[in-house]
């Protein structure tokens, strides 16, 4: 595929198509075999991003059905294959584009013109790649990932609207939110008392012609410890780009992000803890919003080892919630005038026509999931290749002790008590790095 259309090494996908052609697509390559697969199951998450769903989203009308065209069974079963998938383009009307300025204008902020710098020619109608439709692809494919997901570990991948310009979502708990939740209500924001006034918001901006912006924040729960490759191919670094890739996101933040650049170290630091239950590693939890620090403790029942919910130290993943946010600019073709130049370099003025988006922020909320669900995927296939292609056969007391909120360490947790650093004194530790 050309340059710019791929992503992912194991699970890779190349999407295709413009917004005005005969249709989008994907072809999914990597795919693990024996998975039961409907058509239905891509269909959700399809109808979630399709177009026409509310008013402050755009009108144009269009199904987003899905149809396989590879990679499976008669009866469902993917078979290791390539799968390609297709959604046929029925509610395009080139001429908003065609039949006005629009044609020989560059929309201020939009690709138009860096599309035409780049490769000297441009779809002018409906933006070709740059439209969102392009992320029809990504989503159909990020359903099978959300499924592979859900069989391998339990591992749900839930994103909502966290903020629309100044106004924040103020009661949700990321450990517990619901997708049904989350669409309850056209803005995506699981808060009802939030999304109201968001709403309000949007509705302000769209009937004057104008858009608007705000964060989406994604949770993945039930992530196993040690996903991710430093130094290159960390897990944020992967994530960072699976998102920024999105149209309109222009920010990216994992767990603390630019909050946590006003803390000290110690403030900052996940301290770790031994969760009674499981025995499992685990970091100390911050609901209480009054300390950002994921100390590390052994849970007392699983003698895993356990942490905060930031999930993400050193590049790799530490077993609990990996949480994400990710910024989302005001959609750039909007009904008021504005000064721009035309293609031949004339100074012009120019009001966008067509059928836009006000705020891409709820459509963006099932974008954002599946771009985070096919770095997930990849990640989790790249460590089976490289870390757990031969069993550990060490000792369990020469092993490193399970880590994360679904580890479980065996026998439960550890029964001899430790003394680190004398009767009464923590352990003292000299550290040298550059």
């Amino acid at each position: 595929m050309g340059t710019g259309n791929s992503f992912g090494r194991v699970f890779r996908i190349s999407t295709w198509g413009e917004s005005h052609g005969g249709g989008v697509g994907v072809t999914l390559d990597g795919c693990p075999p024996r998975i039961p697969l409907t058509r239905d199951e891509i269909q959700i998450d399809l109808d979630r991003r399709r177009p026409g769903q509310s008013r402050i989203t755009t009108p144009r009308n269009e199904a987003d059905a899905v149809e396989i065209l590879s990679g499976l069974t008669n009866d469902g079963t993917t078979i290791g294959t390539p799968i390609a998938m297709l959604v046929r383009n029925k509610d395009q009307r080139s001429s908003d584009y065609l039949d006005n300025d629009m044609k020989v204008a560059y929309r201020p902020s939009h690709a138009d013109a860096t599309y035409d710098a780049k490769y000297g020619v441009r779809a002018i109608a409906g933006g070709g790649r740059s439209s969102a439709r392009e992320t029809i692809g990504r989503v159909a494919a990020g359903a099978i990932a959300r499924k592979i997901l859900k069989m391998y570990n339990n591992i749900e991948v839930l994103a909502y609207v966290s903020k629309v310009q100044d106004i924040s979502a103020e009661n949700v708990d990321d450990d517990t939110f619901t997708m049904e939740e989350v669409d309850a209500n056209i803005v995506r924001c699981p808060d009802e008392a939030s999304a109201e006034k968001m709403l309000e918001r949007i509705d302000e901006i769209r009937k004057a012609g104008n858009s608007i912006g705000g964060v989406v924040t994604c949770v993945a729960r039930n992530v196993p410890a040690g996903l991710g490759s430093p130094v290159f191919d960390k897990l944020e670094a992967d994530l960072a780009k699976a998102c920024m890739s999105i149209p309109a996101a222009k920010g990216f933040e994992s767990g603390d992000g630019f909050e946590g650049t006003l803390l000290t170290g110690k403030d900052h630091n996940d301290e770790f803890y031994i969760d009674p239950e499981t025995g499992a590693t685990r970091t100390k939890t911050n609901r209480s919003g009054k300390d950002h620090n994921d100390e590390f403790y052994i849970d007392p029942e699983t003698g895993a080892t356990r942490t905060k919910t930031k999930g993400v130290e050193g590049g790799i993943s530490n077993g609990e919630n990996v949480v994400v946010h990710v910024a989302f600019k005001p959609t750039s073709t909007i009904g008021q005038a504005q000064s721009t130049v035309t293609r031949d370099g004339l100074e012009v003025e120019l009001r966008g026509k067509g059928r836009h988006d006000p705020c891409v922020l709820p459509r963006a909320v099932p974008m954002v999931e599946a771009m985070v669900a096919l770095t997930l995927v990849d990640a989790l296939l790249l460590q089976h290749a490289q870390c757990e292609l031969f069993e550990d056969e060490a000792p369990l007391e020469d092993r490193p002790n399970p880590m994360g909120v679904t580890a479980k360490r065996e026998g439960g947790p550890k029964q001899v008590p430790v003394s680190v650093g004398g009767e009464d004194g923590p352990i003292s530790q000299r550290v040298d790095e550059e």
